[in-house]
């Protein structure tokens, strides 16, 4: 079976009579990552080491490897931080952000457009900060 993107399930799911038929037959589809295992997904498909996202992403080396072990539910300052420093797209950033539990990032929305940027552009934490301060917006990591 060929794996469905979003847009096909959202039709599937609106052309659907029976919603426990839709679920059943699309079961393989259908995910529901924790945070933690999103993340190591993440590293896996990007040949990326747990330690070098943790450096990259500028977060405090005693509190990231709870983040990766599923015991902190972090800010979603923190949650861009790893999606910088994996070098995720705009849109692995906004799953990332789903299971981390907060909102997809919104162009229309200033700050976000900046990160959009970043991410767009493979910036670095450190330069993603630079633009932010450029455009008079806090820090995705304070000092």
């Amino acid at each position: 079976m060929t794996a469905k993107d979003t847009a096909q399930l959202e039709h599937e799911l609106t052309e659907a009579d029976d919603v426990k038929a839709f679920l059943d037959a699309n079961a393989e589809n259908l995910r529901n990552y924790t945070l933690a295992e999103y993340l190591r997904r993440l590293l896996a498909e990007k040949n990326l080491t747990r330690a070098q996202v943790i450096r990259d992403s500028l977060l405090k080396p005693d509190y990231a490897p709870h983040i990766f072990a599923g015991r902190k539910n972090p800010s979603r300052e923190k949650v861009l931080s790893l999606a910088l420093a994996m070098k995720l797209t705009p849109k692995e950033t906004d799953y990332l952000l789903y299971y981390a539990g907060h909102s997809k990032l919104y162009v229309r929305d200033t700050w976000d457009a900046v990160i959009i940027f970043a991410l767009e552009n493979g910036k670095t934490v450190s330069e993603t900060d630079e633009l932010l301060s450029d455009s008079n917006f806090a820090p995705l990591i304070d000092a």
